[in-house]
């Protein structure tokens, strides 16, 4: 029992020893990191913090892209769309707080408040609308939001893979997968994986391994990832995440505005509720269509751009 006692006391000290250097490995490497971390676009105060915006583009309605939950880096996200939305509209690409390049905040991270943010963002960054929102996942909750608070500025919403609000109400969220990423991270443990061969690849698997991304940003987004993955602000909006869709339920449908909704052929494949949360999804606007890219994951655009480029463009060309 002695013996038993005096391994386990060694192995508790060899395993803080170990997390010790690690956090020291990652400290040091972020400092790095920050270094050559710059934003890409420009910075706007919004609740006395900083907010990152990337805009481009031309044409008489504004494509403003919303990242879903956890996906740090939404201008290297949102690469594979904004390049031909430009041809044709005006786009934004926002980071709420905790993502990108935009500060971190004490703020809760409830729907009204992220929504107020970004229409403050939008209108100190001289976008106008109308605004065509396209939203990502759990980004379908602001999106709608948006829209239910400034519905006369909204022309237009496409949702890729855009959860439900009433789906998302009826579940509990769920925190520990994030907060565990979170302290691989700040251990250096994510760091050292990434160096491992095929790591970043089995990260990138549900992102089609970012095939569509220049090389330059692959490497960004790495970072990105080190630096925020998994923070105070994101783990946040998972946990508000439910009363978030609540508050969305609680709101007023969308009308007569188009709303188009683009599901993943390959994500859930085989959960019935969540296609048929999807069809459901139809019901929220009059003006609504709802269709399957088969071959594709939760983050359709990184596999199929094209489709969802041609959606956005449908509906722009309709508001002229």
């Amino acid at each position: 029992m002695k013996l038993l006692k005096r391994f386990g006391i060694l192995l508790a000290l060899l395993i803080i020893i170990l997390l010790s250097i690690g956090c020291i490995y990652q400290n040091s490497k972020s400092k790095k990191d920050v270094k050559n971390y710059h934003p890409v676009g420009s910075i706007y105060e919004i609740k006395n913090k900083k907010m990152h915006i990337y805009t481009g583009g031309n044409g008489d309605a504004t494509v403003v892209f919303a990242a879903g939950w956890g996906t740090v880096n939404p201008y290297i996200d949102f690469y594979p769309l904004y390049d031909g939305v430009s041809k044709f509209a005006k786009f934004a690409v926002y980071d709420r707080f905790g993502y990108g390049y935009s500060d971190f905040t004490d703020e809760k991270r409830d729907v009204d408040s992220v929504v107020d943010e970004v229409h403050e963002l939008l209108i100190k960054s001289e976008q106008r609308p109308p605004y065509i929102l396209v939203g990502h996942s759990l980004a379908s909750v602001e999106t709608i939001r948006f829209a239910q608070k400034y519905k006369d500025e909204v022309k237009g919403i496409v949702l890729i893979d855009g959860g439900n609000p009433e789906m998302y109400a009826s579940q509990k969220p769920a925190t520990f997968i994030a907060s565990f990423q979170r302290q691989l991270i700040k251990f250096g443990i994510a760091r050292i994986l990434y160096n491992t061969e095929g790591f970043a690849d089995s990260v990138n698997s549900e992102r089609n391994n970012l095939k569509l991304i220049p090389e330059e940003l692959k490497e960004v987004d790495k970072i990105s990832t080190l630096l925020r993955g998994s923070n105070r602000n994101i783990i946040d909006e998972m946990r508000m995440s439910q009363e978030n869709a609540k508050k969305v339920c609680e709101g007023d449908k969308l009308g007569s505005i188009p709303l188009t909704i683009i599901t993943a052929g390959s994500f859930e494949k085989q959960n019935s509720d969540w296609l048929e949360s999807q069809k459901k999804l139809k019901e929220w606007s009059e003006n609504s269509k709802q269709f399957v890219v088969e071959n594709a994951q939760h983050y359709i655009h990184q596999y199929k751009p094209d489709i969802i480029i041609k959606e956005i463009e449908e509906i722009a060309k309709k508001m002229k």
